[in-house]
């Protein structure tokens, strides 16, 4: 099955990005995850989730700048 979605794209790509403070938040969750502190259940959720959206944002990021080109 294949879905196609069209969008207007904004003029600044950089929209499609984790705004700062969910960036951090995310960081600062890995490095303490790193340092061998392990995180609550729901603590990795975030993580997972604040990822997941990272991704999501970064590819709609590419196939936009790549739609432009």
């Amino acid at each position: 099955m294949t879905l196609t979605i069209d969008i207007d794209l904004p003029a600044d790509l950089a929209r499609f990005r984790l705004p700062a403070a969910l960036a951090s938040r995310l960081q600062r969750l890995l490095d303490r995850q790193d340092a061998g502190h392990p995180l609550s259940a729901d603590e990795r959720d975030e993580a997972e989730g604040l990822a997941d959206l990272a991704d999501l944002l970064t590819l709609l990021r590419l196939r936009a700048e790549r739609a432009r080109s």
